[in-house]
């Protein structure tokens, strides 16, 4: 399912050919805020392939790579002769004009990070723009010579060639990114290339998703059983639900205390449930299973491998329990930047950054073959398909929390005692937020349990107790987030109560790095 090659019935599609870029996910969630529907496809693709998927557009995205060497994602010639509005980002550019003669080589100056972008030529893709803007580089190659076939439609100090389209074709291309938030105009860049040049209407929306996948579950899975796990999330929660209401009493939910979970979060996700839904839902305490599991263990990727596995253990007993002739699907609600962080989406050229429990840590033997519905969705997409599907906002609106749990906020190993010092901490950190009216604001606050001690006084004595961290961001998608810039006496106030009222800690720090170069969680 998560591979699906079909186009939605009665919607126009654009393409995005993956060529590595960490971003290229939000060139997908760009298009869909045009209301277009996007999927991303690899750059082994062929032009028969497309032609077959009949793309209003095609966008060619950025990579880490350069055209020249070795190995390098290249792009099938016969792509450029489709006749469909083609737009090259970055190494995207580059890949179509090395097809096309004209020299990419490394840059004398390059440029990372903001550049004013002159327009000297708007046309289609840059109308309704300024002729001065901030755009954002990230490129060690460019384009030296565009030739006689292409027209120069903007430049930066050190980039004469940073936008150009074809004189005859539709092809564009751009060194700079449009669809990070650095580039100021971006997001009318990209309308521009899909309502103006690629002539799409703009008519994909939610509710499209709801009815095209309720028909492919009902499809995909027959009479089958089928088993969810859920954790209280958002993401599980929306997919328990798309699932319920496509099949029913197929579906079993399973929500698997692995003693990772914050200060009464059982509780409160088995009264979210029951208060709820109509569904076969079944609490399990797994605990002790998974803090034996993770005994000893310090290795983020271990930690995540374990859990994958164990969760698989316990859908597997559970499962024998639930069903007479056993369930053959396991759902989860994997997203777009799970897999982007974990292994490339479509089997791609993207770097791995962690593995994320629902993508890469799962064992390959399991007895079940698994369904992620929301595999092709951002946060703010899944809490709209929520809404869709008449979820309360209670459910819509809970913070992330990631499905390893606390296992990845406790740097080094998992102890109960441990487990219990950050708890008392993290749910510090949650009440303040809250109480300070901040929680809409923000898109994760947490604390972080360093495998550090550091030297403090308490009273008259010497104490040489732990570093808790504090983590507070603002994002839309998680692909990229930003430090969030608290009022200093909530800051305060969380230090203050962390250290006098959580026996086991004696300093506490703010986290203040943006993604990238870090991550939201620390593991």
């Amino acid at each position: 399912m998560s591979a699906s090659t079909e186009v939605p019935p009665g919607h126009e599609e654009v393409v995005v050919l993956d060529f590595g870029s960490q971003f290229n996910q939000l060139i997908a969630r760009r298009v869909r805020e045009q209301n277009v529907y996007c999927r991303i496809v690899t750059p082994q693709v062929t032009a028969e392939e497309l032609r077959a998927r009949r793309p209003k557009g095609i966008i060619l995205s950025g990579g880490p790579a350069s055209v020249y060497d070795e190995g390098a994602p290249q792009l099938d010639p016969a792509i450029l002769d489709l006749g469909v509005p083609i737009l090259g980002i970055c190494y995207g550019m580059q890949v179509f004009m090395h097809l096309l003669d004209s020299p990419v080589e490394p840059a004398q100056d390059r440029e990372f990070g903001h550049r004013d972008l002159e327009v000297t030529d708007p046309g289609d893709l840059f109308a309704e723009t300024p002729s001065k803007q901030v755009v954002w580089m990230s490129h060690g190659d460019q384009v030296t010579d565009p030739g006689g076939q292409f027209k120069v439609l903007a430049k930066t100090g050190s980039c004469p060639n940073a936008a150009v389209v074809h004189k005859d074709r539709p092809l564009y291309g751009i060194q700079f990114h449009p669809e990070v938030m650095h580039t100021q105009y971006g997001r009318e860049i990209l309308k521009n290339f899909l309502l103006k040049i690629c002539q799409c209407s703009g008519d994909w929306a939610m509710s499209s998703f709801v009815e095209e996948w309720t028909q492919k579950i009902k499809d995909t899975v027959g009479d089958d059983k089928v088993v969810c796990g859920v954790s209280g999330g958002v993401d599980s929660t929306v997919a328990a639900a798309l699932m319920h209401g496509a099949i029913g009493d197929q579906l079993t939910c399973v929500f698997v205390d692995n003693g990772l979970l914050r200060q009464d979060e059982a509780a409160e996700v088995v009264q979210l449930f029951t208060d709820n839904f109509q569904m076969d839902f079944r609490h399990v305490d797994a605990s002790e299973k998974f803090l034996e599991a993770l005994a000893g263990i310090s290795d983020p990727e271990v930690k995540r491998k374990r859990i994958g596995h164990t969760f698989i253990e316990v859908f597997e007993e559970e499962e024998k329990r639930a069903f007479e002739d056993g369930a053959r699907w396991l759902v989860q609600g994997t997203l777009y930047p799970d897999v982007i962080e974990s292994v490339s989406a479509h089997g791609g050229p993207s770097a791995t950054i962690k593995t994320h429990h629902n993508v890469g840590g799962l064992p390959e033997d399991m007895g079940f073959k698994l369904l992620e519905p929301l595999r092709d969705l951002f946060k703010d997409e899944v809490r709209r398909l929520g809404a869709e599907l008449g979820l309360a906002d209670e459910l819509v609106w809970r913070q992330p929390f990631p499905g390893p749990g606390l296992a990845v906020r406790i740097l080094g190993e998992v102890t109960p005692d441990r487990l219990h010092v950050l708890r008392q901490a993290d749910t510090v950190v949650r009440e303040e937020i809250e109480s300070a009216g901040l929680a809409r604001e923000l898109w994760q606050w947490f604390a972080v349990l360093l495998p550090v001690q550091s030297v403090g006084v308490m009273g008259d004595g010497r104490t040489y107790e732990n570093v808790c961290a504090v983590r507070c961001v603002t994002s839309t998608d998680a692909m990229t987030a930003e430090w969030a810039r608290l009022p200093e006496d909530v800051l305060a106030t969380i230090s203050r109560r962390i250290v006098n009222g959580v026996r086991g800690i004696n300093r506490v720090v703010y986290d203040i790095s943006s993604k990238p170069p870090a991550t939201i969680e620390w593991e």
